[in-house]
Formats: structure tokens, sequence, C-alpha cells
């Protein structure tokens, strides 16, 4: 009866021939046996990742870039020229986070609506205006509006970039393209302090001062970029012209057989709009809500060091240059590891073990700050911090991915976990108020690094417990109602778009 269970969906290689070939079973017909030759389908595999990956890494990085290098300009003396407090610093920057996070949802389900190819570019290109304004300001009132309209502009593009990545790769695929996207943040992170390093010298040149050098110069490349790839990025897999015809066939039958993508094989069915779809995600999936908990606790982690690590180094009794280049070496640490984590991740199919390990990571970094009062031991626990920190962000977004089906309830959810990391962030903002040992944050943190490991727990739980259900439901299904692939069938095509992840057959990513 098990061999049943997992007869419609599981590949079969055949070497007779010389070649490695996968068998996939697709359509209404589960005796129609669809051959695809592996070699295609890692082709196509390959074109896409050199084609799509370097653009949405490159948004996020300016993303990244454009929205935390309001720390590095603190540390170039953006609130002594503008005579901001530091209580005027939090405010300006949960200015940001608020219409940041209203914004995922709308956009995210806006987006198959108009199509990803239209509204990144367009998000790209007026945060770009946004930042770079930031550098004409001369009052803590006009950053206020600048950092708003960033917030704004800015607040689609992750979830945007999670649910296009969710459509263009297999499930157990995801990860490790998701950390070549997300990676960059690593990389932004590094790349931040040595870029203000050296903008930081035009200081006083044409009249302007280092820290607006640094907003207009990030500004102006982040909109010119996004005009230059208004024509590049593809709305669907079907889409993307330097596939072949062969190529295309097989990669999208394979996608629409993982129970990936929004399409079936042949590219005939699409979602209607729907409501009901949109509210399930809120009423019928605790997974979806265990994971907004998971990632609100990771979003005041992750954004309380984006925003505040200069702050941190720089308190540690450094120079202003010293700090932005002190800042580099975590980042390049984290860097190296979310590459290798989210490779096993997706080898192993698991999600939750890396996400516990890498919350204890940083869970035992805070604990190393706030128990040391020795300067070197604390900026080493940094590299705990950023390293376990940093390294959850893959696993959460890419669970939520893996385990919502159909396209609208998977964009309501990613936008609710996202959004949960948002709130997360607002929280950040208030929280590094008492340097420089920053107990307060510490303490918060450490205690969110802790929950982040339980509640990822009691989510590999409850997905072994619910594909347990699932199993002994579709025994029940065969015995009392057969196959069921017939239109119309409990496990026809039909049903399996319908239902998504809460048909039976549907197994969730642990």
């Amino acid at each position: 009866m098990s061999a049943l269970i997992k007869s419609n969906r599981s590949p079969t290689f055949n070497k007779e021939d010389g070649s490695d070939v996968i068998s996939n079973i697709h359509g209404d017909d589960h005796e129609n046996i669809h051959p695809i030759d592996l070699k295609v389908f890692r082709r196509a595999t390959l074109k896409i990742d050199f084609y799509l990956i370097p653009i949405v890494a490159m948004y996020y990085l300016l993303s990244f870039l454009d929205r935390s290098n309001i720390g590095n300009a603190r540390v170039a003396g953006l609130t002594k020229d503008l005579n901001m407090t530091s209580s005027q610093f939090s405010t300006a920057l949960t200015i940001t986070y608020i219409p940041y996070a209203l914004m995922e949802l709308p956009m995210n389900l806006l987006m198959k609506r108009i199509g990803a190819n239209v509204t990144l570019p367009v998000m790209v290109v007026l945060w770009g205006v946004a930042c770079a304004s930031q550098g004409a300001v001369h009052s803590y009132h006009g950053l206020l509006a600048c950092r708003f309209f960033l917030g704004v502009f800015e607040g689609g593009l992750f979830p945007g970039i999670v649910l296009l990545l969710s459509n263009f790769y297999k499930r157990h695929s995801l990860q490790f393209r998701f950390a070549m996207m997300f990676n960059v943040s690593s990389l932004a992170g590094a790349f931040s302090g040595l870029l203000a390093f050296g903008i930081q010298k035009l200081d006083g040149k044409g009249g302007i001062a280092g820290w607006q050098w640094l907003f207009l110069l990030e500004g102006a490349f982040t909109a010119t970029f996004g005009l230059l790839t208004f024509f590049l990025v593809p709305a669907s897999p079907r889409s993307i012209k330097h596939l072949t015809d062969e190529e295309r066939e097989a990669y999208c039958r394979e996608l629409a057989d993982d129970w990936s993508g929004d399409a079936d094989a042949d590219g005939k069915y699409e979602e209607v709009f729907s409501w009901s779809e949109v509210a399930s995600a809120f009423t019928d999936a605790p997974h979806i809500l265990m994971l907004a908990v998971t990632s609100f606790f990771n979003g005041v982690t992750l954004f309380g060091l984006a925003n505040f690590i200069p702050t941190i180094v720089n308190s540690l009794g450094h120079s202003p240059n010293l700090t932005q280049l002190l800042t580099v070496p975590p980042y390049a640490c984290s860097f190296v590891f979310n590459f290798l984590s989210a490779y096993f991740c997706d080898k192993y199919k698991s999600r939750g073990v890396t996400a516990t390990f890498c919350a204890l990571i940083a869970g035992a970094g805070y604990a190393i700050f706030l128990g040391s009062d020795n300067k070197k031991v604390e900026y080493g626990s940094l590299y705990l911090q950023i390293v376990g920190v940093y390294g959850t962000t893959p696993c959460l977004s890419t669970w939520a991915t893996n385990n919502v089906q159909p396209h609208y309830r998977r964009a309501t959810a990613v936008a609710i976990v996202l959004v949960m990391a948002n709130f997360g962030a607002i929280v950040s903002t208030w929280l590094f108020t008492d340097p420089p040992r920053f107990h307060k944050a510490t303490s918060i943190n450490f205690a969110f690094s802790i929950g982040m490991a339980a509640t990822s727990v009691c989510l590999i739980v409850y997905f072994k417990v619910r594909n347990t259900e699932k199993r002994r439901e579709v025994e029940r299904l065969l015995r009392t109602q057969g196959e069921g692939a017939e239109k119309g069938g409990w496990d026809s095509a039909e049903e399996r778009r319908r239902l998504g992840d809460r048909h039976p057959r549907f197994e969730f990513t642990l």
C-alpha cells in the first residue's frame, strides 16, 4: 500500500539507452508516462540559474544596501548634521518599516495580475529615487519623508522575489537558489562597510557631506539598474526566451509534477483569483501562523543586526573608518555558511533542523556578548550572531513556500510570514537604546533566538504528524474510491491544483 501512495509522483530512472531519463506522471491519466531527458532538464535549470538569479540577487543586494545604509550614514555624521537624537534615529527606521510591511500582501496579490516583469523593476527604480533623495535632505522631517517613501516603494520586493522563485524552481531545489539571492544580504553587510569607507572620503566634495554622498550615489545606481533590467525579468518559466522548446517542455512538466509553480505542464491552467483562497491562509493553515511567529523572532534579530552592527562595533571603541571595515568579516563568514547549509537543506529535503541549529548558534553569540566584558570576545560573538541569524532566514522563507499551494494561498502565506518579519524589524529599531553594552537589546535577541529554535522544533513535529495523517487518508481513499485519477476524482489533476497543500497527496517539507 505504501508503494501505491508514492507511485503517482515518484521519478524513475532508465539507463538502458545510456542516458538518464526521468519518467513523470502528469495530468488526469496517471498511466500516461512522460519521459524527460534528465540532461535536458538540468540544462534548462542551469540556463535559468544564470539568467534569473543574478537579476534578483542584485535587486536584493541594492534593497538591503539602500535600507540599511542609514546605519553607515549615522557613523558618517548623519545624526550630528541633522541634530537628531537616538530616539529620532529609531523613529526614522520605524517610519520605513511600517509602509514596508503594509505593502507586502497587496503587491504579492497584484504581481500575478500585472506580472513580476513589471512590478519588480518599477519598484527598484522608485525606491532608488527615494534613497537618493535622502542625500538632499537638510532636516530630520525631510529624512522621515524619504524613509517613508523608501518603505512604500521597496515593501513588495522581498516577498515578490520569494514568490517569483517559488514559481521557477522545484520545491526541494529552492533553498539553494534562494540562498544565492539572500546571501547577498550577507555580502551587502560586508560591502556596505567597504563602500561607506570609500564614499566617506568624498566628504566635503562639492559642499556635500560624506553621508549625503552615500545616499546619492547608492540611490542613483539603484534607479539606473532598475531601468536597465526593465525588459529582462521573465513573467513565468514559459516566457524565458533563451530556452529551447524541448527544455521549456521538460522544465515546466517537472515543475507541475513536483507541486511547484503555478500552471500545469502544458501551461493552460491559470488559477482564478479568490478571496476565499486568500482567507484560507489565515483560517485553516496553522503552520503558516507558526511560521509567522518564528519569522517575527527572526525579524527582530535580523534587522537589529542589519541596522545597528556599525553602531555596536563603533561602541567597542573603534574609529568610524575602522568600524566600517570591521563589519565586513562576520558577514563574509555568513556568506559561506549560508551556501553550505542551503545545499544540505535541499539535498535532505529539510528546513527545520537547519533553522533550529542556526537559531541556537545565534543564541550562543548573544549569550557570549552578554556574559563578557572583553572587547575582543564581544566582537567575536558578532560572528555567531550574524551567521546564526542570517542562516535562519533562508530556511524560514523557503519553508513557507514549500508548504503552501496553490498560488494565491501561497502568495498570502509568504506575505504573512514576511509582514511578521517586518513587524519584528519595527520592534528592533527601538531596542538599541542603552549603549555601549546594549544589554536590553541583546537580552531580547537572545530570548527570541531561543524562541526561533523552539517554534522550529514545534513545526517539525507538526509537519511529521500531518504527513502521517495524509498517508493514512490516501490509504483510506485508495481502499474506498480507488485511484481517483479520472476527471473529478479525488486524485485528479483538477483536485490537486484546487486543494494544493490540503490535498492528501501533498507531503509537507520538514
